[in-house]
């Protein structure tokens, strides 16, 4: 199987061409990615969905991170991207179904099997507004461990570090790929590492987009 090719881009977003994922991580070109939030309001309080990924993943494993995401492949337009909620989660979304939030840019430097990356994304971020039962979700078993929700304003908290946890009930994948429902203490330090205020003011955004 071919691997997979992202446009890359210098630090101004001008354009470079295109590059292997693993050459675009090795050498650090700017790439964009696909976020969205799955959230939904019960009377006046907020929730927001939030993704456990597999153990098996080759960056973060079982971090805590956005419900949805993925890279764009080379040609791939942010539309074409709105396919990351479905394979996913099991949720069909159109792309005029999200709310956009802004962009995000990333700079985060790690090491998969003792082999140093630099991962440099600018990131198109939206919401979408699902009131899916947790236990209607069809997590894909590669990439997403469980999917667990919280409230909005609380997950302000955490990450301000008011709170040193959150309770939160989700669903898991079974050994069976079923799902079983799961309750879990939260921390921050669980989630991808990005800036906390990333976290506080996309939970911000969550809160007060319709």
């Amino acid at each position: 199987m071919a691997e997979e090719r992202f446009d890359i881009y210098d630090e101004h977003l001008q354009p470079l061409g295109t590059a292997s994922r693993a050459e675009t991580h090795a050498l650090g070109y700017w790439h964009r990615s696909f976020h969205c939030w799955l959230t939904r309001r019960e009377e006046n309080r907020r929730f927001v969905r939030f993704q456990l990924r597999q153990a098996g993943k080759d960056t973060y494993p079982g971090c805590y991170d956005i419900t949805a995401a993925g890279h764009l492949t080379a040609g791939e337009t942010t539309q074409d991207a709105v396919r990351e909620i479905e394979e996913e989660l099991g949720v069909a979304a159109r792309f005029e179904d999200l709310i956009p939030l802004g962009k995000a840019r990333k700079e985060m430097f790690g090491e998969v099997n003792g082999v140093p990356f630099i991962d440099r994304e600018i990131s198109d971020v939206f919401a979408l507004v699902c009131s899916l039962p947790l236990d209607a979700l069809k997590l894909q078993a590669e990439e997403v461990a469980a999917v667990l929700e919280a409230d909005v304003e609380q997950m302000i908290r955490l990450f301000e570090g008011e709170l040193p946890a959150l309770i939160c009930e989700g669903v898991e994948i079974t050994a069976e790929d079923g799902l079983s429902m799961v309750t879990r203490a939260v921390r921050a330090a669980e989630f991808v590492p990005r800036e906390p205020s990333y976290y506080a003011s996309i939970m911000r955004a969550l809160r007060d987009c319709t």
